[in-house]
């Protein structure tokens, strides 16, 4: 793969280091030159291969699968995942650690869904040894929810074990895969779960407008009357398009549209493989650089995704980071703002139409600004690092 193929036609446009929107192909914002009806059977089509092609990216070859594309968000599809495949009786696990697990928790307590919840902070993995533990001791719970990439963090969850860990006790898992899936494996040959859910705008590299659930068959049969919602009913927009091939409601089509585009260009790459090792190398170009200007990540490099890295802020009294953010937008590239509780941080996007290259100007930006700044090392507070040590003891 050639950097002329991430070549940035746009005129000065910045890339998006965020993990979704994130920066995507010119071809996949071409698509969305045409108008398209939502009820016509070309449009159905489109909806069709979205959906077949969804199913096969998660490696069901035996027709157990459905894919459910939902409009709105990813958190949209998340709450309808969670209000329609947990019964109104059933009580949920909440594998949490950072925002999105939390996020997970406060969805399921504004339903009125019973949950218990795992927090494991900011800086480890749940385990499946501990969700074993805690499901051993509360029969009730009937499903778990796992974050598979935490971004508030950027930690990679381990749900090949947590899933041993919850269908070895008869329990059902949920899988929020929102920032993950399409370049981390996800088969459901190898791993156990009723439903996952991801967004139009992650991984695949297309543009916000809607998410997918895709689940068992039997699990989404036995789903009906279930959802606290009639816009976010999984089973009712399922059962509607078995039926008529058609959404419920008026869909995001122009996105529909640059979503298949995003799809051919993600099986031209390789598909999951070869998305995940472009944006592994990604990460690693990336932090090689900023760690080579001082700046330290949050987490170690076992837990590190090929998504996002949240580094700490440089204790240096001249970093400020909003400053930090605009020197680095005026050089063409978007950070994200951290999202933690104890230490200051930012996060850095490895996911988008981007290659290693690319991240090489990342990091020349980085120091580039630093400089501007009159910042000579990046190092972070010892309070942090220290902070650091004690949670991930």
């Amino acid at each position: 793969m050639t950097t002329d193929l991430f070549a940035d036609p746009r005129m000065g446009e910045p890339f998006l280091l965020t993990p979704g929107p994130l920066t995507t192909a010119y071809s996949v914002k071409e698509a969305m030159l045409r108008d398209w009806g939502s009820w016509d059977a070309d449009f159905r089509a489109m909806t069709k291969s979205l959906c077949d092609q969804l199913v096969a990216l998660a490696g069901d070859t035996k027709g157990e699968f459905a894919c459910v594309p939902m409009q709105g968000s990813g958190s949209f599809s998340v709450e309808a995942m969670l209000g329609t495949m947990v019964p109104r009786d059933g009580k949920v696990l909440v594998l949490a650690n950072g925002a999105y697990g939390l996020r997970a928790a406060e969805t399921l307590r504004v339903m009125g869904r019973a949950h218990t919840l795992i927090d494991k902070g900011d800086y480890l993995p749940p385990r499946g040894d501990e969700v074993g533990r805690v499901l051993d001791a509360d029969p009730a719970i009937t499903h778990v929810i796992a974050i598979h990439c935490e971004t508030s963090s950027g930690i990679l969850n381990p749900v090949a074990e947590i899933a041993e860990a919850v269908a070895s006790r008869g329990r059902k898992l949920l899988i929020d895969s929102m920032s993950a899936f399409g370049a981390v494996d996800l088969d459901v040959n190898r791993i156990r779960y009723e439903a996952m859910v991801s967004s139009a705008n992650k991984c695949i590299e297309g543009v916000p407008g809607f998410g997918f659930v895709i689940a068992r068959k039997t699990a989404l049969e036995a789903a009906k009357g279930n959802a606290h919602s009639l816009s976010l009913d999984v089973h009712a927009q399922w059962a509607a398009m078995v039926k008529t091939g058609q959404w419920r409601f008026t869909p995001p089509t122009h996105v529909v549209a640059a979503f298949l585009e995003a799809l051919r260009l993600h099986q031209i790459e390789g598909g999951v493989a070869g998305r995940g090792a472009r944006y592994a190398r990604n990460r690693d170009v990336m932090v090689a650089g900023m760690r080579d200007l001082g700046f330290e990540t949050l987490l170690a490099d076992r837990w590190l995704s090929p998504i996002i890295v949240t580094f700490f802020n440089p204790a240096h009294p001249n970093f400020v980071f909003s400053r930090f953010y605009d020197l680095m937008k005026d050089k063409g590239f978007i950070i994200y703002p951290g999202k933690l509780t104890v230490v200051d941080s930012f996060r850095v996007g490895c996911i988008g139409r981007m290659d290693e290259a690319i991240m090489r100007r990342v990091v020349q930006a980085a120091a580039d600004s630093l400089s501007e700044m009159g910042v000579n090392s990046a190092a972070p507070p010892a309070a942090a690092l220290a902070e650091r040590a004690k949670l991930a003891a």
